[in-house]
């Protein structure tokens, strides 16, 4: 079973940036979409961004559009999420996850769109 592994998770201060890293772990992230997802406490699982196996097109949720930047470098085996300008209504435990099938396009926003999931990356933000 494909494993995911986030970092890169931690306190910033508002108006700071973060870079958070998804990484496969036995497992070869190349081809397959990868998206990143938040749930802070007592909200629903929200999407992000999501980036494709096949031609690596983005898909980013409209209200994060222009502070949040999803990017892979396969040779690595990662994917990255640059986040900037963040507020404390960033705050939220930030998750990546993947679908089961390679070279699949998922409806970014849809956590049931994805399969495997990662044990999550704490990012706080202080005001």
């Amino acid at each position: 079973q494909p494993q995911l592994m986030e970092s890169g998770g931690g306190l910033v201060q508002s108006g700071g940036s973060l870079r958070l890293s998804c990484t496969g772990s036995g497992f070869l992230l190349g081809g397959y979409a990868i998206g990143w997802f938040r749930q802070a406490p007592g909200k629903d699982r929200e999407g992000i961004s999501c980036i494709m196996g096949n031609d690596d097109s983005t898909q980013n949720t409209d209200s994060m559009k222009g502070r949040f930047t999803i990017s892979r470098d396969d040779a690595k085996n990662t994917v990255y999420l640059q986040m900037d300008n963040l507020t404390p209504e960033d705050s939220a435990v930030y998750f990546c996850a993947t679908p089961y099938l390679s070279y699949y396009n998922p409806i970014c926003t849809d956590a049931t769109e994805f399969d495997y999931w990662g044990q999550g990356t704490q990012v706080p933000v202080s005001a």
